[in-house]
C-alpha cells in the first residue's frame, strides 16, 4: 500500500523518511558527498584533503537510560561521532556539544556527561571547541548533539558506495550483545580503520551502528549491488547468537569490502599490527542488487 505524507513516521519507517528529507536539499559549492554516507565530504583547504563533516545525538530512553552513568554517555556521545569519522577512512578534529536539559538535572550529572566527553577527546585526539546549552520542559528527555569535523587525504577517502561485484565482505571484532554494555564502553575503530585505508585500500566502508542486517543492505543500496553472506561466519562475542550479532546493533565495528585477490596478504599484516582483533570475511558482494541473503533485525527509529 502506497504512503502518503499524512502517516505517521512510524509508518513511514526512517530510511523512506531519510529520503523524503534529503531530496532535492540545496547544496553548497563546497559539498561534495551529501546525505547518505557515514559523513558528508566537503572540498578542503588545500587539493589533497578533504573536510569531513558529522552530527549525531543520544537520547535518553533511546540511547541511554535514566541511570546510566553520566560518564559513559559522554564517552559514548562523542565516540558515536569520531566511528563515523573512522569509517571514512578520516581523523577527528573539532568538535561542538549541544545540550537540551530539563531543569531538574542535577549539575553533577552534567559535570560528569562532560568527564567522559573530555576523556573521549583526549583518547582520540579531537579538540572540544564550543557548543550550545538549552532547557528542557521537566519530564522531557535529556539530548546530547554533537557536530565533528575531521579530515581525510582526497586518495584515501572511502565511501560506501564504492563496492564491486565479487568483492570481499569483512568486518573488524566481534559482533552482538550491545546490550551488556558495549554500546557505553566501545572504543571506535579509529586506527584500524586509518590503517585499512593505507594499508588494504577497502573498496567500500562504513561502521555498524544499527546492526548488521540493516547496515549491510545499505552499503549495498549505494554500491548498487547484491550481496550473499554465511551467518555461521559471522564473529560473535562470547554467549551471543549469530541472530544478535546481525540485530542487536550498535557495535561500532567496520564492515568494508575488499577484492579477493588482497585478502591473504591484508589478513596476514592485519594480525601483525593488530593482534587482538578480529578480521574476519562473512560473504561477498554480487552482481544483481535484487540477490541478496535474508536479514532479520537491526534498530530501526520510528518503529514504535
Amino acid at each position: 500500500m502506497a504512503r502518503s505524507s499524512s502517516d505517521p513516521v512510524s509508518r513511514t519507517g526512517e530510511n523512506r523518511l531519510v529520503q523524503l528529507l534529503t531530496r532535492g536539499l540545496p547544496q553548497s559549492a563546497r559539498t561534495l558527498v551529501g546525505p547518505g554516507d557515514d559523513c558528508a565530504v566537503l572540498r578542503g583547504p588545500d587539493k589533497s584533503r578533504l573536510t569531513l563533516f558529522k552530527t549525531d545525538c543520544l537520547i535518553q530512553g533511546i540511547h541511554f537510560t535514566g541511570d546510566t552513568d553520566a560518564a559513559r554517555v559522554g564517552w559514548k556521545a562523542l565516540c558515536r561521532a569520531i566511528s563515523d569519522i573512522a569509517a571514512m577512512g578520516g581523523q577527528p578534529h573539532e568538535t561542538l556539544v549541544t545540550l537540551a536539559l530539563p531543569c531538574s538535572t542535577l549539575t553533577s550529572w552534567v559535570q560528569r556527561l562532560y568527564s567522559g566527553i573530555k576523556k573521549a577527546a583526549r583518547r582520540f585526539g579531537c579538540g572540544i571547541a564550543g557548543g550550545e546549552t538549552s532547557s528542557a520542559p521537566d519530564g522531557a528527555p535529556v539530548m546530547i548533539s554533537i557536530a565533528m569535523l575531521g579530515s581525510v587525504e582526497r586518495k584515501l577517502l572511502t565511501l560506501r558506495s564504492g563496492g564491486k561485484p565479487g568483492d570481499l565482505l569483512c568486518v573488524t571484532g566481534r559482533l552482538g550483545g550491545s546490550l551488556a554494555g558495549r554500546h557505553l564502553d566501545f572504543s571506535p575503530r579509529l586506527a584500524e580503520a586509518r590503517w585499512l585505508v593505507q594499508h588494504a585500500r577497502p573498496t567500500a566502508m562504513m561502521d555498524l551502528s544499527d546492526g548488521l542486517a540493516k547496515d549491510l543492505p545499505r552499503l549495498a543500496d549505494a554500491s548498487g549491488i547484491g550481496f550473499s553472506i554465511d551467518p555461521s561466519l559471522l564473529p560473535l562475542h562470547p554467549g551471543c547468537t549469530p541472530a544478535q550479532a546481525l540485530g542487536d546493533g550498535e557495535d561500532y565495528e567496520l564492515l568494508f569490502t575488499l577484492p579477493p585477490r588482497r585478502m591473504a596478504a591484508v589478513e596476514k599484516k592485519w594480525r601483525a599490527a593488530f593482534p587482538r582483533i578480529r578480521l574476519t570475511c562473512i560473504g561477498r558482494l554480487l552482481p544483481d542488487k535484487n540477490d541478496r541473503t535474508p536479514l532479520a533485525g537491526g534498530w530501526e527509529h520510528f518503529a514504535g
